[in-house]
């Protein structure tokens, strides 16, 4: 079954009607085709690699179980719209980057925060399936009535301060009185509470935005700058780990519990493989051995911060993450950062 957006506008309806009828969720699941979703195109070969390869192992292993209806790079859904869908039950599930819904699901959050994410990124088995963090994310979506089947086995590599050469920035005192672009509200406030301007720019603009001296410097992911070439209009990369994202997997709670078991375990086959992939293959196999080789063969400058520089931006980013305790409550929010630090909770 192919879908696009008249017939997804036309099937909302009798999705909703179904549900106020008490029908539908498990006559979707004997049709035994599952639609899914993700803004992500496959030209993003590292972000993408996990995503296309759950799909392609269900749909290659699951025989008559279950097939699988997959729209990338925005075709069925704009980012903005996946999540109202997934919630409606016009898709069965989505891939989604944490950073993008963290307004909408704030225990999300924890993977982009100021002062974690260096250690999620440095310990990824903290945030793999069955691991308590893991679980205690689960936990908090299900009160949303959602459930995160995996976030990829750990966050993406963190973003970094990647400036231009005639801006240089080394340290975060370089950052006072730049314009930095930034895209979460994490790294708004840290840029901020630093002295920069933060501007919000999408990244297929912000190629130009630097070589045009409309910012100084960008926070970003390193598939962002070699997706986007950012890598032919930066001088330097100052290394702290500042945010970061995870690419999960997310279901509605109701309707994937009333699937037929073996569905639902034919699709746990692929999620599996993706816990286990997504983030490692990304981090190591694209961002490690290809991305960072390719840019010292520019000259691009790799400035690490020393360990004084870690401990000021830990108090810098303190607010940040108070901010986010308040929001999430304080005994989540407080368990949830320690268990990314590694401690007992």
């Amino acid at each position: 079954m192919t879908i696009d957006r008249r017939r997804l506008i036309t099937t909302t309806g009798a999705v909703a009607l179904a549900s106020a009828l008490g029908l539908g969720t498990r006559q979707a699941a004997a049709a035994q085709t599952l639609t899914g979703v993700t803004y992500l195109p496959p030209s993003y070969a590292d972000l993408a690699y996990g995503s296309q390869g759950l799909v392609d192992r269900i749909n290659e292993k699951a025989g008559d179980t279950v097939a699988i209806d997959f729209y990338d790079s925005g075709r069925l859904l704009a980012a903005d719209e996946q999540l109202p869908a997934l919630r409606s039950g016009t898709i069965d599930f989505m891939f989604h980057t944490t950073s993008y819904i963290t307004r909408s699901l704030p225990i999300l959050g924890i993977t982009g925060l100021p002062g974690v994410v260096g250690d999620l990124a440095r310990n990824p088995d903290r945030l793999k399936r069955g691991s308590p963090l893991f679980q205690l994310i689960q936990d908090e979506l299900k009160k949303n009535g959602l459930t995160v089947l995996s976030l990829g086995g750990g966050i993406m590599e963190p973003e970094y301060i990647w400036s231009t050469a005639a801006a240089p920035i080394r340290n975060l005192e370089d950052v006072k009185g730049k314009k930095i672009r930034v895209v979460s509200f994490e790294a708004t406030k840290v840029m901020e509470d630093l002295g920069g301007a933060a501007v919000r720019i999408p990244s297929s603009e912000l190629y130009l935005a630097l070589q045009r001296g409309t910012v100084d410097a960008a926070v970003a992911n390193i598939s962002t700058i070699n997706g986007r070439s950012i890598q032919e209009q930066v001088g330097q990369v100052y290394r702290m780990p500042l945010t970061a994202f995870a690419i999960g997997v997310f279901v509605q709670t109701d309707r994937w519990e009333a699937m037929d078991q073996s569905v639902r375990d034919a699709f746990m086959d692929g999620v599996e493989w993706f816990d286990e992939n997504s983030a490692r293959v990304a981090n190591v196999d694209y961002f490690e051995q290809k991305y960072w080789p390719a840019f010292r063969e520019l000259g691009i400058e790799e400035v690490e911060p020393d360990e004084a520089a870690v401990k000021r931006f830990d108090e810098i980013s303190a607010s940040v993450r108070d901010s986010w305790v308040q929001e999430v409550g304080e005994e989540v929010g407080r368990r949830a950062i320690a268990l990314a630090h590694g401690e007992d909770a």
